[in-house]
């Protein structure tokens, strides 16, 4: 009978030892970890909690920006008023990971890790910028969110190196981000596209200063956007056009029965624009 050992550290370093034996993983909020464990596509041989390891879970203020524990729940996020006014798309991709009651468990580094294309929280943390803190047998680095995943179900992490936390920049003046995701049931489904969209403007009414556009669920990872066409722009249409048509132009996606690839290539350039426009208005909010 299948029956693998659990264990709970109470530090970074216990857990780093215990994740450098083969057939351990570490569980961060359990959402996809057990699930996949039930259909016995993953056997862990040893499952290492992270949540009882002090300051793997919480929020805190840092520079202007915020440093969130990678073990932070879902719920967490949503309750903090600073961080939901400082990057309402990185939020909006995390409480989009289940229910109501799997947002009290998921996280974003359950979420970024599991190497899912169709991952919600990731696509807006990289449009944002947002750096993840790995420790690991050799120390700490320091590593962009898009560079952790290395494919479906794999990522970059060496043996016995866990995500401690996550680094978000101190927003620019008159900046903003919105994530969009496309599903075809109403909620609590996986994403058949899912588009997350940084934008800075040189005032509150003026144009683009800066646009950052990354797209999940349409490659084997998630896919940055050439969003050159939208700097000096007010979105009017004719950017918009330009962004959809570089939305498609980055595509690489599978048939499945989500979706095609005709299909999901379409969605792909609406979902950008759409996003874009509500990251536009919220920077002018700002």
């Amino acid at each position: 009978m299948y029956a693998p050992t659990f264990a709970a550290p109470q530090s970074v370093d216990e857990a780093v030892r215990m994740l450098g034996a083969e057939g351990a993983k570490p569980l961060s909020g359990g959402t996809d970890l057990i699930v996949q464990m039930r259909s016995g596509r993953n056997r862990p041989q040893a499952i290492v909690d992270l949540k009882q390891i002090p300051g793997l879970i919480g929020i805190e203020e840092a520079g202007g920006g915020f440093v969130v524990g990678a073990a932070t729940p879902g719920a967490q996020l949503g309750a903090h008023a600073g961080l939901c006014a400082a990057y309402p798309g990185v939020v909006e991709g995390a409480e989009l990971i289940g229910s109501t009651q799997v947002q009290g468990r998921a996280s974003l580094a359950g979420n970024l890790c599991n190497a899912s294309p169709a991952a919600d929280s990731v696509p807006c943390m990289a449009a944002c910028g947002v750096i993840a803190v790995v420790a690991g047998p050799n120390g700490e680095r320091e590593v962009p969110v898009q560079d952790i995943p290395a494919g479906p179900g794999r990522t970059t992490l060496a043996a016995g190196e866990i995500v401690k936390a996550f680094k978000l920049p101190a927003p620019a003046a008159h900046s903003s981000n919105a994530y969009l995701r496309f599903i075809p049931r109403t909620e609590m489904d996986i994403a058949v596209v899912g588009a997350g969209v940084s934008i800075t403007r040189e005032s509150a009414s003026g144009p683009i200063s800066k646009a950052t556009v990354w797209l999940g669920a349409v490659a084997p990872t998630i896919v940055e956007v050439d969003a050159s066409c939208l700097v000096g722009t007010s979105l009017d249409d004719a950017a918009l056009a330009k962004l959809d048509a570089a939305a498609q132009a980055v595509c690489n996606p599978i048939d499945d029965k989500r979706g095609t690839i005709e299909y999901r290539t379409k969605v792909a350039g609406v979902l950008a624009r759409r996003a874009a426009a509500i990251a536009f208005k919220r920077a002018g909010e700002r």
